[in-house]
């Protein structure tokens, strides 16, 4: 493996084909433009690199992605911070390579968003998902309501979004939400093998 190089809060090496990408914000791994635009660049990065045939989202710490840091500082250059996060999500989407996320701990509003960017999502029971949007007052980002129900089909997202109720990681199997579920010790080799299978086709 390579030593890892690091992007601000991400921390990224390359093994036998596969990229991690692991999100260095632990315990909750809140996001925020910085971090979603160092993820953005990172991607589009490892696209161009030869030796990477997938990208596995990883995070340090207790959760996956517990969502947007609220409480992080405001810009003070009158731009508008929320439309700058946006675009730099939709660029996480144009990303080629294919990406396996592990799933940790919450994955809970714009985290269930960066969890559904990923083409494939490893979870263990765990986990727990959760589109809290309604609960907060407002609407859902990160792509959710394109994302989700793309991955557990109409009926059963609208009720995800209206509720916001938590999903752990037995339902999310069921629901297609995690395409596999390990125990929590063995969640990033699993990924890792799964990102490793896909590295082994063929680049088209």
């Amino acid at each position: 493996m390579t030593d890892a190089t690091l992007r601000g809060d991400l921390a990224i090496t390359l093994q036998d084909g596969v990229a991690e990408v692991e999100i260095r914000r632990g315990p909750a791994n809140f996001f925020d433009t910085a971090l979603i635009r160092d993820l953005a660049e990172t991607f589009h990065e490892l696209d161009g690199e030869p030796g990477c045939r997938v990208i596995l989202l990883c995070s340090e710490g207790k959760h996956f992605c517990a969502g947007a840091n609220f409480g992080g500082p405001r810009r003070d250059d009158g731009g508008d911070d929320t439309a700058d996060l946006y675009a730099q999500a939709v660029r996480l989407f144009e990303a080629e390579c294919p990406v396996v996320a592990a799933i940790q701990g919450a994955a809970v509003g714009g985290g269930l968003g960066l969890a559904l960017a990923a083409d494939l999502r490893v979870a263990c029971p765990e986990a727990r998902f959760s589109a809290n949007f309604a609960r907060l007052g407002f609407h859902h980002g990160f792509g959710l309501s394109v994302t989700l129900p793309d991955a557990i089909g109409s009926r059963a997202a609208l009720e995800l979004l209206y509720t916001g109720r938590r999903v752990g990681g037995e339902e999310a199997l069921a629901l297609g939400l995690c395409d596999h579920l390990v125990p929590q010790a063995e969640l990033r080799k699993r990924a890792f093998e799964l990102a490793v299978e896909i590295a082994g086709s063929a680049p088209l």
